[in-house]
């Protein structure tokens, strides 16, 4: 079918000529111009389906339905300047042009494998919240997502604004149980609830396989006990909990844990039989618990384990193998990303040690200027530790690991104490393969010289 004229589309490239040529892109089979149109954002998909007649029932015909009030922000690139009335407004059309999309569908032709919807919580949320239980009644939908955020972000909420917004969820979760009975993942932020309320979701949400909060509590320093028959993975930051206890996951694979104010473990781990790739990123004040890991991983056997020290002190403790072996018996990769420039890094050789399984050690060395805070007067204040660096004496020890292949420092720095703990590895990983630096290429003699290592030096840029 010929382009319409008056109607020009800036986000799909079609091309016609002035004789009324059949445009190129409009004869494309269904299946392959739905997958165009999963790609673009609703807005714009619903622009580019008037552009031609044969488009105008593809947002119907979508096997994923992602739609999110973001979309509908006036200026989504620059969110200060939105007001709360700008929300508002997002939100209502967000609801309207979900109600409009879904009640066109031909479900038994067309069906519905995603559903994902983002709104904000406030005066349609019940009405969002009711569309997909009713749309859950009367279709078949593969996987339902909720991303429900609040109209003041992290760095603008108060005490009272969080446990407004707590109530405000609750309700919408009292006035549509059947909408979260049906849900595959949810994402919630800045709220303070009650101590049974996130109990009472979990039960209710029966089929949930990913959970994110973000800046969340039950009351400042409670503790939360998790547990869930089918949740595989498990997002938390800055959330205010003395304690989280993944006490019965049983499908748990995934756990990402971020900024906690624990000045005790700030986990601890239950019944979790599949979990494989633990993520922990912290800051750490000098208040903070220094952390060993045969302690916080106990009961747990992970694969892949990613430490995120935020440029500042080194928070795990150097041990001994025989402690840490129970827990890194399957170890197979380990990230070390953002350890400060201060810090040496022949403490990290307790890993190597350790875990005798292991066969990928990848480190980012690097003081992210854009995120520290440098100011004396005020990281005193804030009680920020003055060492970032951890001492072992263990690091002295002689063993030999037979494992590990690769090794990767990006960050790294001609020095002696670099060129020193890069030996080391060599001397210890006897068959070691690649190793990536990034670095010049006048270092690889310093590395190698005097050892009988066949590991291949790779110095990439970033």
């Amino acid at each position: 079918m010929g382009m319409e004229r008056g109607k020009p589309s800036t986000h799909v490239p079609a091309k016609a000529s002035s004789h009324g040529t059949v445009d190129r892109i409009s004869k494309l089979p269904d299946d392959i111009m739905l997958t165009i149109f999963e790609r673009l954002d609703i807005c714009d998909a619903v622009r580019t389906s008037i552009v031609t007649k044969q488009w105008r029932h593809m947002p119907t015909m979508l096997n994923k339905l992602i739609i999110k009030v973001s979309s509908f922000e006036p200026d989504k690139d620059n969110r200060s300047k939105i007001s709360l009335n700008d929300l508002d407004r997002a939100n209502a059309t967000m609801l309207e042009a979900t109600k409009s999309i879904l009640s066109r569908r031909n479900a038994s032709q067309y069906p519905l494998h995603l559903l994902c919807l983002q709104f904000y919580l406030g005066d349609e949320s019940i009405a969002i919240a009711k569309t997909v239980a009713y749309i859950m009644e009367t279709q078949t939908v593969g996987s339902v997502e909720l991303i429900i955020m609040t109209k003041k972000d992290h760095a603008h909420c108060t005490e009272d604004d969080v446990t407004f917004h707590g109530r405000q969820l609750m309700s919408l979760f009292e006035a549509c149980p059947n909408a979260f009975a049906v849900l595959t993942c949810l994402k919630l932020e800045n709220l303070s609830l009650n101590e049974s309320d996130l109990p009472n979701i979990f039960c209710v949400c029966k089929k949930l396989e990913f959970l994110r909060l973000y800046n969340c509590d039950m009351g400042i320093l409670s503790s939360l006990d998790v547990e869930h028959p089918r949740l595989g993975e498990l997002e938390m930051d800055q959330c205010r909990f003395e304690r989280v206890n993944l006490k019965w996951l049983p499908m748990l694979t995934m756990l990402t844990f971020e900024d906690w104010i624990s000045q005790k473990d700030p986990l601890s781990f239950g019944y979790v039989p599949l979990l494989r790739n633990v993520s922990l990123n912290n800051i750490a004040f000098s208040w903070h618990k220094t952390l060993e890991l045969s302690e916080l991983l106990c009961n747990s056997r992970v694969n892949t384990l990613e430490l995120n020290f935020m440029s500042e002190k080194i928070w795990i403790r150097p041990e001994c193998a025989r402690r840490l072996l129970p827990v890194f018996c399957r170890l197979r990769r380990v990230n070390l990303i953002n350890v400060s420039e201060e810090c040496d890094l022949n403490w990290t050789m307790f890993i190597l040690q350790g875990a005798p399984s292991l066969e990928e050690l990848h480190i980012l060395v690097r003081d992210h200027l854009c995120q520290m805070l440098r100011n004396e007067e005020l990281r005193r204040e804030y009680e920020y530790s003055e060492k970032k660096g951890v001492d072992w004496e263990g690091a002295q020890l002689n063993f030999k690991h037979h494992k590990l292949t690769v090794l990767k420092i990006f960050g790294f720095r001609p020095d002696d104490k670099f060129v020193r703990y890069v030996r080391k590895v060599i001397e210890a990983a006897v068959n070691l393969q690649d190793i990536f630096l990034k670095q010049r290429f006048s270092l690889r003699n310093r590395i190698t010289d005097g050892t009988n290592s066949f590991a291949v030096i790779h110095f990439p840029s970033f």
